[in-house]
């Protein structure tokens, strides 16, 4: 089931994100301020009693035209089933509904997967400053040595029906 995020979903995505990684410490990208002030364009899915899948995302409040996609992902064991598509296409109408035409996110360069996925949904990969391994990066994106791929997809705004 696929719904809105809710904000005691933060306990339960928190205790079991490192799992779904490999046991690597991921679950401090995601503060809890984020499903505390970006819930409405956050999502999860359930399977049962389990959270098998989120998308954390919000609108800009900077740029009027741009949403921003933050952490996604997706049990393991849930993976290949088009559950992160169903949730980026859920994303990208929520973004429409909101005027928003351009998506955002970033990904680490060494996180090939992800490069690879994002080029899939139709992100163009933003020119940067570096490059590895081919790929286009911004250095020091996120502090000293770390590194992102920036990626942009534009969205058609959302079309209204007649107004007569």
């Amino acid at each position: 089931m696929l719904r809105t995020m809710e904000l005691q979903d933060y306990d339960r995505l928190i205790s079991t994100m490192d799992d779904w990684w490999d046991g690597r410490r991921v679950h401090d990208k995601l503060p809890r301020l984020f499903v505390e002030h970006f819930r409405d364009m956050s999502l999860v899915i359930e399977e049962g009693d389990a959270i098998v899948g989120f998308l954390v995302g919000f609108a800009s409040s900077s740029a009027p035209e741009e949403a921003y996609i933050h952490f996604v992902g997706v049990h393991p064991g849930h993976r290949r089933a088009g559950l992160a598509r169903l949730m980026y296409e859920h994303f990208f109408a929520m973004a429409r509904a909101r005027g928003r035409t351009l998506v955002r996110c970033v990904t680490s360069p060494s996180n090939r997967a992800s490069v690879a996925y994002h080029a899939s949904m139709g992100f163009q990969i933003q020119d940067g400053d570096g490059a590895i391994d081919g790929v286009p990066v911004h250095l020091d994106h996120d502090g000293q040595g770390e590194h992102r791929v920036r990626f942009v997809r534009a969205i058609a705004p959302e079309t209204g029906g007649s107004h007569t």
